[in-house]
């Protein structure tokens, strides 16, 4: 804890993250202790009632800075520059509420457990990532901060800790991975496992499409070891998902990814949010995954709006951030 900052935690229901209160109105001082907090949780910060980014966005932009020296220029990278803020460039709209827009995720087959709960487990629930993972270097820290929010029981975030799950490894398959790479690459490029199941060819990627990671991760400033993973849209299925295992989608590669996410998505290793308007969150992508689940779009008006943020690897974050510019449209 500072004099700016409250810190409880874990999560309710998980066995990681916090909750962060702030002494200070977002808009009056920025608070100080964040990155440590985020370390010290897990990789998974809530910070709520922050409504004043809603009517000056650019607190986004300042509040993500404090996690590191660059902050993504989503206009100058995006196709559809409309997804990007009018007036923060930095802040993509995650939304069913601009032409363009991607679609909401599917429900998952059976939309519930045989218990009647949520679904957080590969393969029953699908689409688990971490952010732009086939970039190098990929963006350490999201934040993501809900302007309209659907309703309370869908359109929820579910974070899957790659920590917990790494300690919790069989060690059949700890030796399995301890030296593996895994083979990233970006979402439409035509090598996820549903292209590759399909028979289609398999297109080349240019240089800023693809990436390999090592599948354990050992945390800059924590020092742990995490695993480090994606699933079918974010991995390459037709050279893959492995460096130097048997690729596609019915090969030893493809049977081992499998396993291991089952294993990483169990619910113990997991945390389901419940959005409210104003919330923000603030998550690590080299030890944490995650993904959103179903909503009505047809029927329901939803606005995320989210920053990217790079580091310094690790090193301490500088005291003084860069003078933050809003910026009109273009």
């Amino acid at each position: 804890m500072t004099s700016q900052i409250q810190v409880t935690g874990p999560l309710p229901g998980a066995r990681f993250g916090a909750t962060v209160r702030l002494s200070e109105p977002l808009g009056t001082e920025l608070p100080t202790g964040l990155p440590q907090a985020l370390a010290d949780a897990g990789g998974l910060l809530l910070i709520p009632g922050l409504g004043d980014i809603g009517r000056e966005p650019q607190l986004l932009v300042k509040l993500s800075y404090l996690f590191g020296t660059e902050v993504e220029n989503y206009r100058a990278i995006l196709k559809s520059p409309m997804l990007s803020h009018p007036s923060a460039p930095e802040i993509f709209m995650v939304t069913n509420m601009i032409p363009g827009s991607p679609p909401s995720p599917a429900l998952p087959v059976p939309p519930l457990t045989p218990e009647g709960r949520l679904p957080v487990q590969y393969p029953q629930r699908f689409g688990w990532h971490s952010d732009q993972s086939y970039r190098n270097p990929a963006p350490d820290i999201s934040v993501l901060y809900a302007q309209t929010p659907v309703a309370r029981g869908r359109g929820q975030t579910i974070f899957a800790s790659g920590t917990l799950a790494y300690d919790a490894l069989p060690e059949h398959l700890r030796e399995k991975v301890e030296n593996l790479q895994g083979m990233h690459c970006k979402p439409g490029a035509g090598r996820d496992r549903r292209s590759a199941e399909s028979g289609k060819p398999s297109p080349a990627l240019a240089p800023d499409q693809f990436a390999t990671q090592p599948v354990v991760r050992i945390h800059p400033v924590t020092g742990k070891k995490s695993l480090f993973l994606c699933e079918r849209a974010q991995m390459d299925w037709f050279d893959g998902p492995f460096v130097g295992m048997q690729p596609g989608p019915d090969g030893e590669g493809a049977r081992l990814l499998d396993e291991l996410l089952v294993h990483y998505t169990r619910p113990e290793f997991t945390y389901v949010h419940e959005w409210t308007q104003g919330d923000v969150l603030v998550w690590d992508n080299r030890c944490l995954i995650h993904t959103a689940t179903w909503y009505d779009a047809a029927a329901e008006q939803r606005m995320m709006w989210r920053t990217t943020v790079r580091s310094d690897g690790g090193a301490t974050v500088p005291s003084s951030m860069p003078e933050v510019v809003s910026q009109g449209a273009g």
